[in-house]
């Protein structure tokens, strides 16, 4: 399948793309067919950026070349092919693998607020817990006076 693409050229943060036609299989700035244009993305934007061969591109689109969604703008400019844009509504969404790995840390945080939440509710159970007991040890005593009594009058 031929493809009607960008191959980079240029130097290290200052490119300069040439519109090539491809064979589908070929390496991005490998071997291609055609030479058909440029694209000069470091010109500022009023400045003809793109320059096309638009005879050679449209017998390219006759016998069958596709443009890429970069390329196929630039055509659309010139009246070559229309173009939309095209609409990917899954494109944030994250992978199956993320899904579990986030759908797994939602319920280990939610085991650790259920721990806390239990903790908290022994901890008030055994504040109110020690009042009963204070009791029982006041009312020792009162027992154990009466049996010094009892002890007492022999």
């Amino acid at each position: 399948m031929l493809k009607i693409r960008l191959s980079r050229g240029g130097s290290k943060k200052r490119p300069y793309y040439t519109i090539v036609v491809a064979e589908s299989t070929a390496p991005r700035d490998g071997k291609f067919i055609e030479k058909v244009g440029t694209y000069n993305p470091m010109l500022p934007k009023d400045a003809v950026r793109v320059t096309l061969k638009s005879e050679r591109i449209a017998e390219w689109l006759k016998k069958g070349a596709q443009p890429t969604d970069r390329v196929a703008r630039f055509l659309s400019q010139e009246g070559l092919v229309t173009w939309t844009a095209s609409n990917n509504p899954k494109k944030g969404t994250p992978g199956k693998k993320a899904q579990e790995r986030a759908a797994e840390r939602a319920q280990r945080e939610q085991d650790r607020l259920d721990a806390e939440a239990a903790a908290r509710e022994e901890a008030a159970a055994a504040a109110a817990a020690p009042a009963p007991v204070v009791e029982e040890a006041a009312a020792e005593p009162e027992v154990e006076v009466a049996a010094a009594e009892e002890t007492a009058p022999e």
